[in-house]
């Protein structure tokens, strides 16, 4: 403890309620890059008046020099939510914002705060923030802008059907029912008033064929698959990710019938609960409108979602007539390993492979695993041609030595979608992670 702060102590132990000397301590406090200590004082502070707004301030200073950014925005957000012209609490969220790099929510406070005080300088966040307001937004009415999304996103027809899917009989008969009956018995499906198309939700453990398997969807029924990234969506100014995300919607109508793929789709529909912007909140409630066709028809649209963490989706998704059919994409059973072994190995040099051995010795692992051994042994094989001179044909033994070398990467999944399977399942949607780890 440093000499000043000493005696502001020592002022303020001879008069506790002045509130002057705590301002003076809290600043000496900031000043020094005293974190935990200007903590400590501004809890304590607040532990005896609840609505000391600048020991409030203080803290979230504190949480802001000790990294802790999400701390410091939701105490801040709290001071905001009081007065929305706290000019201190405005500056820290700002920077808050730009250690966050959430730029577009930094620009905004950052005019505000020039709005209540012109005369405010700060050459640090002038250089960060004022090179992003000279920038323009791309208008997304511009025909380039429309030409672009349409060539990166549309005109792609899958070649892959489900004889490409090693297994997963289960998944493929839930899409059937969804798009491919209805298509090829449309008038069955329209006696009963069903429609073509409806949302699908691929939930598991990565590496198990979610993407795989809804590219062929789309080449069973030889329609368009649109895979949507993240990057195509999500923009830095308000209301562009939505008008994104309305012309990706509106084109896939255009040429119906077609398969919408949203990979990491938790990512664009997170939590409302969790998320502070109102941004986010917009987009997701875009989203939500897109997929009930709001003034539009989906019929035709096999809207895919996928997601290893189906848990932090926003529960609105799941609403019948969205992604109301959630599916999960288990590792491959043993009939699927050996049928992913024989695709994956189809047009390499083999020779005496026994395939149902190959499958026993990998249970747990997901399609991507069973690659990835093969990419081991192949490797393998590459360095040993190319120091004999001699290309061999790949043999039991290198993939059954390539197989100890891998690990499944789905045992850290099932680890944490057991907690939630078991103790945040009240609607019973994770039932079938309970029955696959035989726990019901």
């Amino acid at each position: 403890m440093n000499e000043e702060i000493r005696k502001l102590k020592e002022a303020l132990s001879v008069s506790p309620d002045n509130q002057y000397l705590q301002q003076l301590i809290i600043d000496a406090l900031i000043k020094s890059a005293q974190w935990d200590e200007l903590q400590a004082e501004c809890l304590n502070l607040i532990a005896k008046e609840p609505q000391n707004n600048k020991a409030k301030l203080g803290l979230a200073q504190s949480y802001f020099g000790k990294k802790n950014f999400s701390t410091a925005a939701v105490v801040l957000e709290e001071l905001l939510n009081q007065d929305l012209n706290n000019i201190n609490a405005l500056i820290l969220m700002c920077r808050v914002s730009m250690e966050e790099n959430n730029t577009h929510e930094a620009v905004e406070t950052y005019k505000k705060i020039k709005q209540l005080k012109p005369d405010y300088v700060d050459p640090a966040l002038d250089v960060k923030l004022l090179t992003q307001q000279s920038k323009q937004p791309e208008r997304l009415d511009d025909t380039s802008f429309s030409d672009r999304i349409e060539s990166e996103m549309f005109g792609k027809k899958e070649q892959v059907t489900f004889k490409d899917v090693g297994g997963m009989d289960y998944e493929k008969e839930q899409i059937s029912l969804k798009i491919i009956h209805p298509l090829k018995h449309a008038d069955l499906y329209k006696s009963y008033g069903k429609k073509i198309g409806g949302g699908i939700l691929f939930y598991g453990p990565p590496g198990c064929g979610k993407t795989f398997l809804a590219k062929a969807t789309a080449g069973e029924i030889d329609s368009q698959f649109i895979s949507v990234g993240i990057d195509e969506i999500l923009d830095m100014y308000i209301g562009q990710s939505e008008k994104k995300l309305n012309l990706i919607f509106e084109k896939a109508r255009a040429m119906s019938p077609c398969v919408l793929f949203f990979d990491e789709i938790d990512a664009l529909g997170a939590n409302r609960n969790d998320l502070r912007s109102s941004a986010g909140r917009n987009l997701i409630n875009q989203f939500l409108a897109e997929l009930d066709g709001v003034g539009s028809n989906n019929e035709g649209i096999l809207v895919v979602g996928a997601t290893n963490a189906p848990w932090h989706l926003d529960s609105a998704f799941r609403r019948p007539g969205r992604f109301d059919r959630l599916i999960f994409v288990q590792p491959p059973v043993l009939e699927s390993r050996v049928e992913i072994f024989k695709l994956a190995l189809s047009g390499k040099p083999i020779e005496k492979i026994d395939y149902p051995t190959l499958g026993k010795l990998t249970d747990g692992f997901s399609g991507a695993d069973i690659n990835g051994c093969i990419d081991v042994a192949v490797e393998d094989k590459l360095q040993e041609a190319i120091k004999n001179g001699i290309p061999t044909a790949l043999q039991m033994k290198d993939l059954t030595n390539a197989i100890k070398k891998v690990k499944p990467s789905t045992k850290e999944w099932f680890q944490t979608a057991k907690n939630y399977a078991m103790y945040a399942n009240d609607s019973g949607i994770y039932d079938e992670i309970l029955t696959y780890l035989k726990l019901k």
